[in-house]
């Protein structure tokens, strides 16, 4: 694989953030701020200040394996309420009301999972910037499996860290696909650079 390619970024998220998909609003589609795509699947919650249980709300984007997909109709929040939409998401391209919006709703994520595809054919991982919350972890890159793959990087974070590790001009190649995994409490947010 040649040293100069397309090189493609995708984002690792862990912890709850009420509004970091779509912050505060009142359009009947949502604005989207940081809508993936994400390595780690994750929990889609919509937050509301006012009961705008009397409408209901349609996720479309791309589900934990990546494919297109579409959510059944989940019921607003109630005043002062959080609700999940069902599945995992990697990626939202539209959240679209059935109608009015009472006041602010917010759309936002929790609960990443703690494993996932970065890119599954041949690839090479170029590097990756991130930031370590309360406790310690590791960072795994792996090749061909999240959890029985080879470990091509393992990475140890600690408590209020800035995740920058050097990897090497040729990066880390994955022959059969680059996987993610963790393990701790470190990693709140991870950018992962590949050729893709």
């Amino acid at each position: 694989m040649p040293n100069v390619s397309g090189v493609k970024s995708k984002q690792i998220v862990f912890g709850t953030d009420t509004d970091a998909i779509s912050a505060a609003g009142t359009a009947t589609t949502l604005v989207l701020l940081n809508s993936g795509p994400w390595v780690n699947a994750q929990t889609v919650t919509l937050t509301s200040s006012a009961d705008n249980s009397g409408i209901t709300f349609v996720v479309v984007g791309k589900d934990a394996n990546g494919d297109s997909a579409t959510s059944a109709a989940t019921t607003g929040p109630g005043a002062g309420l959080t609700v999940s939409v069902a599945g995992t998401w990697t990626e939202v391209t539209s959240i679209t009301a059935s109608g009015s919006i009472t006041t602010d709703i917010s759309a936002g994520i929790t609960s990443g999972a703690t494993t996932g595809i970065i890119f599954a054919g041949r690839t090479r991982v170029r590097s990756m910037t991130g930031v370590a919350g309360g406790g310690a972890g590791t960072v795994f890159i792996k090749n061909g499996s999240a959890t029985s793959g080879q470990n091509r990087l393992i990475l140890d974070v600690d408590s209020g860290s800035t995740i920058d590790p050097y990897i090497a001009d040729d990066g880390i190649l994955c022959e059969d696909g680059a996987y993610f995994a963790s393990a701790g409490t470190a990693v709140v947010g991870l950018s992962i650079q590949f050729d893709g």
